[in-house]
Formats: structure tokens, C-alpha cells, sequence
């Protein structure tokens, strides 16, 4: 490894260390190039996150998201250095990012799609119906489920869509969890569909209502986000077996978060809905555990994952 490929690849995993606050958890059970291609990555679409998220105007924002997207194809072709990018943070994940991109043949389009999805927070507040919100949890969160894919391993391509499925699990599962925070800054991701069947308001929300309406509209989007994590359970037996304690570990994380949720009533004005780290590390240590029992030839029980 080049001492520009480990500068950048130790700069990606102390990112993934302090700020992937779930995901590390699952990057941790995995083999070292896995590992480093998985920090590799998050740090690109952390730093196109915080781009969307930062405290810029939306002009500033989007000319800063324009520039990620130049210096995403400079990287693909193996140019680091971003002249027009005035980070040097951004030109630190790069090499790692290329590395990682050509090491498991991510699609470039996935990391356009990604950036396409951080462009919509710019200028969409609400959507209309679940099939608007599903291209924008598509972009956030799938092309997410579908980059790990690549990297985790998969031989039969059936594995493409459950990996967008967990994507939509996993994100259906923050925007419930944030809810109130993401309506006080002005931004709806429930369907508002779904908000007039249940008869509760936009401004309820903004509010931190919690009545009968809520709880009932609560009780149909934690079913919904449930249904994507049943579907895309499977995924853990089609991924590589190296990476299943990964995955069934994340998959536990959030479907823990939903579980959360649902124990409060759905009340997620008055309480956190999280888990906290022991309950993490009792997940990792579950992971690791059945690992040792499936290279014994013993039934790991991936099947005890429920959300």
C-alpha cells in the first residue's frame, strides 16, 4: 500500500470510528480490505452528507455538491487533487474511496445516485406519496445497501433488490426515528398521504403532538418499514459467509432502533429512540459468537434476527 493510499485510508477509518455511529459496529466483524473499503466509502458519502446538512445557503450548497461530483470523477480516473474543491478533508478520502471502487467494482452511477439524493434535500421539503419518497430513500440509503453489496460479496444478482429493500428499511427507520427534529427544521418525510388517511396535521408534527391520530399513523409507517426488513432478511445467507456477522449485525442495530420505537408507542417526541452502546456490543459479541459456531459447521442462527 502506498503512503498515499494509507494516509487516506487511516483519515477514512477514524471518520467511520467517530461518526458512523451504527455502521461501525458491523465494519468492525469484518476481514481488513472489507473493513477498509467499507470506511473508504462511508467517508464519501459522510462528507456529501454534511455538505447537504452544513450550514451553508442552498446556493453554497449545491455549488459545494457540483464540486463533489467533478471531484468524484476525477477520483474514478484516479486524479486526487481537486483544485476547484477547497477542502483538503474531501482530498484525503479519495485515494482510499478510488481504491475501494475499483477493488470491488462498485458502479460509479450508485455514487451519482447518492449525490442526486443529497441535491433533493436542497430544494424538496415534503413528498407526496411513498412512491415520491421511495426514489429519495433510493438514493440515500439503496445506492448505500448496494454499494456494501459489492463489498460484502454477493454471487446471485436476486441479492441486488434485497439490498435495496434493507436501504429502504434502514431509512424508513431514521426518518421515523427523527421525526420531530427533521419537522421543526422544516422538512416532512413522511408521505403526506399518509398524514391526511390518519387525519394528522402538519403542524401536529411540527409540534411533538402525540395523540390517537399520531399513534395509529405511527403504527401503519412502523409495519411498512418492518415488511422492507422481512424482505430483505435473506440477504444475510446470500452475502459472503466472512461477511454475514457484518450484515446481520446492522440489520440488528436498526431493526433494534425500530423495535425501540414501537416499545415507546411511537412516541418519538419524548424519548430517544436508539440503543445504547452495551446493547450494541451485546449484538457484536452475538455476531462474532455465531460466527465461530458457523466455521465449526454448526447452525449460526441468522434466523434469530427479528425487527
Amino acid at each position: 500500500m502506498t503512503s498515499l493510499l494509507e494516509s487516506s485510508s487511516a483519515y477514512c477509518h477514524r471518520i467511520a470510528r467517530q461518526r458512523a455511529r451504527n455502521f461501525y459496529y458491523g465494519f468492525l466483524l469484518l476481514p481488513r480490505q472489507r473493513r477498509d473499503a467499507f470506511c473508504a466509502v462511508y467517508a464519501f458519502m459522510r462528507y456529501c452528507d454534511d455538505i447537504a446538512d452544513g450550514a451553508d445557503s442552498i446556493a453554497g450548497k449545491s455549488s459545494a455538491l457540483k464540486q463533489w461530483r467533478a471531484a468524484l470523477d476525477r477520483a474514478l480516473r484516479g486524479e486526487y487533487s481537486s483544485p476547484d474543491q477547497a477542502s483538503e478533508t474531501a482530498d484525503l478520502i479519495l485515494p482510499a474511496f478510488h481504491h475501494a471502487v475499483q477493488q470491488y467494482s462498485i458502479p460509479a452511477q450508485y455514487f451519482h445516485d447518492l449525490i442526486d439524493g443529497a441535491e433533493m434535500d436542497l430544494s424538496i421539503r415534503t413528498y407526496r406519496t411513498f412512491d415520491d419518497l421511495y426514489q429519495y430513500c433510493y438514493r440515500v440509503a439503496s445506492v448505500v445497501g448496494l454499494c456494501s453489496l459489492h463489498i460484502l460479496g454477493f454471487r446471485d444478482t436476486a441479492a441486488k433488490k434485497l439490498a435495496e429493500e434493507c436501504g429502504i428499511a434502514f431509512q424508513l427507520t431514521n426518518i421515523l426515528r427523527d421525526l420531530r427534529e427533521d419537522a421543526q427544521s422544516g422538512r416532512i418525510y413522511l408521505p403526506l398521504e399518509d398524514l391526511e388517511r390518519f387525519g394528522y396535521s402538519p403542524d401536529e408534527l411540527a409540534a411533538g403532538e402525540y395523540n390517537r391520530q399520531f399513534l395509529a399513523l405511527m403504527q401503519f409507517e412502523i409495519e411498512r418499514a418492518r415488511s422492507y426488513y422481512r424482505r430483505a432478511y435473506p440477504l444475510i445467507d446470500m452475502v459472503e459467509a466472512e461477511s454475514r456477522p457484518a450484515l446481520w449485525t446492522l440489520m440488528s442495530i436498526y431493526g433494534g432502533i425500530l423495535n425501540a420505537i414501537e416499545r415507546n408507542g411511537g412516541n418519538v417526541f419524548s424519548r430517544e429512540a436508539a440503543l445504547s452502546d452495551m446493547e450494541k456490543i451485546e449484538l457484536l459479541l452475538r455476531a462474532a459468537k455465531m460466527r465461530l459456531r458457523s466455521k465449526a459447521g454448526l447452525e449460526p442462527g441468522w434466523q434469530r434476527f427479528r425487527a
